[in-house]
């Protein structure tokens, strides 16, 4: 086994503009931590768009000021041709509508079908995968002759059509990319109502099985990441496998928003079962913080529980200490080095506790590079050139 910090590309030089398709930097646009990375995400990183952000930040102050003003700034680039950067605005906006919210699912709805326009994809690249009773939707793009298959899912809050971009990249340089949402994400959430699930190598077997596939690189994204190793752990089937980001403690990680004497406090609750008081003071926790408020309603509807008592429950079982020793495969790990959602130890622990591993990498992405942040927004085509170069290393060696 073998831990690197080294880069597997030179494509870090912060004097490059793009690199791939992807712009490289990460603006400074709004004081909350949250939505000024929401709105690097969803966003080309072009000068204009920037500063059309830039222009509307003094009037954003909570939730409802900012789906307002996203709202009409994707109107207004819809109104001129531009389809992406519409789109992008559009999503922030649907981003921060909770599911209750009736203008959510018209506007999920639209920006889907501005996402397949942009990015041409056609009705025979679109699947719908038997899953229990329902379905999971994925799609596959595949070059003439492909090198290797790569199977990829997001995590906690994304739609597998973010993501396009990141497929086109890597289709075209050579892999066969199936993407899905799995139970808790996107339309398997949204339209077949699938709760999340922290036993990840169910929905995995039912796309490898569907595909026929045998030999795969299994990538997930953000709470992806845990889930990967999760599923990695208990199919074979799976030979290379990427975590992008590293994400070993879900409950962690959601408590990370509040004071360290409330998660204390929550703690010791939780493991007592007095809900009532859990709930009290996560409701009162819900009024003072915008991320924490997000951070539960989402939780509970991508879990399909009905206070924040039980998604915290529901989110002690996503963790990869009782599985990392399982995993046998090649792995890479990847990390942001100012990660403001997940905390930087958990890159470390994961590393530790992988002790079985054919092979294991770990590259974490720092300022200097425009890469820091939470799955390398600012510098996304700098982890592909990382991600599709450790893939064919590892090939190669293994040939």
């Amino acid at each position: 086994m073998s831990t690197s910090g080294l880069p597997l590309s030179n494509d870090s030089s912060n004097e490059e503009r793009h690199v791939g398709s992807f712009h490289v930097g990460y603006s400074q646009l709004h004081p909350d931590v949250s939505l000024n990375y929401q709105m690097n995400r969803f966003s080309t990183g072009e000068a204009d768009m920037i500063g059309e952000m830039r222009a509307v930040v003094p009037r954003i102050h909570d939730y409802s000021d900012y789906t307002r003003e996203f709202l009409a700034l994707s109107e207004q680039a819809l109104a001129h041709g531009e389809t992406l950067k519409g789109a992008y605005y559009l999503r922030s906006a649907e981003f921060y509508m909770f599911s209750t919210n009736p203008r959510k699912q018209p506007a999920r709805r639209r920006f889907l079908h501005l996402m397949r326009e942009h990015f041409g994809v056609k009705a025979s690249e679109q699947y719908a995968i038997p899953y229990q009773a329902s379905t999971l939707s994925a799609y596959r793009f595949t070059p003439l002759q492909p090198k290797g298959t790569i199977l990829l899912f997001g995590g906690f809050d994304s739609y597998i059509e973010e993501l396009f971009a990141t497929q086109c990249f890597l289709r075209d340089a050579g892999f066969d990319v199936i993407s899905f949402d799995g139970p808790g994400q996107g339309a398997s959430l949204e339209e077949a109502h699938l709760p999340l699930t922290h036993e990840w190598e169910k929905p995995v077997k039912a796309v490898l099985d569907y595909f026929h596939l045998d030999d795969v690189t299994l990538m997930g994204y953000s709470l992806g990441g845990c889930l990967a190793v999760r599923a990695a752990a208990y199919e074979s089937r799976v030979q290379r496998l990427i975590t992008d980001d590293i994400l070993t403690d879900f409950f962690e990680v959601t408590m990370r928003q509040v004071s360290a004497a409330v998660r204390a406090e929550l703690s010791l609750l939780l493991k007592i079962g007095a809900a009532g008081v859990v709930n009290t003071l996560l409701e009162r926790a819900m009024k003072q913080s915008l991320v924490v408020e997000w951070g539960l309603q989402q939780g509970m509807h991508v879990t399909g529980t009905k206070t924040p008592y039980e998604f915290l429950k529901q989110s002690q079982l996503y963790r990869t200490d009782d599985v990392s020793p399982l995993v046998e495969q090649d792995v890479l790990l990847l990390a942001g080095a100012e990660d403001h959602y997940v905390p930087l130890h958990q890159f470390y622990d994961q590393i530790r506790s992988l002790s079985q591993v054919r092979s294991l990498t770990a590259r974490l992405f720092t300022r200097q590079e425009q890469a820091q942040n939470h799955v390398q927004v600012g510098n996304i085509g700098l982890s592909l050139r990382v991600i599709t170069n450790w893939i064919e290393s590892i090939q190669s060696k293994n040939q």
